[in-house]
């Protein structure tokens, strides 16, 4: 894996992160936070995605989606488990 590789998957996991907390939960985890979300999002949704037969080869945007999709799982799963701060 090369570093642009590497950067790449970061940009991607802060991206699908930020979007998927900001969706879930109403606001940024902050941007480490939101990366790693984002990128045990990806690896959730393309398993997912391979699962179902989805390809995961649309570019950047469909790594973001599909990246954004599987934080959103993430993140109501972690939801369900530990609830809600009131």
């Amino acid at each position: 894996m090369s570093l642009g590789d590497i950067l790449i998957f970061i940009f991607v996991g802060l991206v699908a992160g930020f979007l998927a907390s900001r969706v879930v939960l109403g606001k940024g985890r902050g941007w480490f936070w939101d990366i790693v979300i984002g990128i045990v999002g990806a690896l959730i949704g393309g398993w997912l995605a391979g699962l179902v037969g989805l390809s995961t080869g649309y570019g950047i945007f469909g790594r973001i989606v599909i990246a954004f999709a599987g934080a959103v799982i993430l993140l109501l799963i972690w939801r369900a488990i530990f609830g809600r701060k009131k």
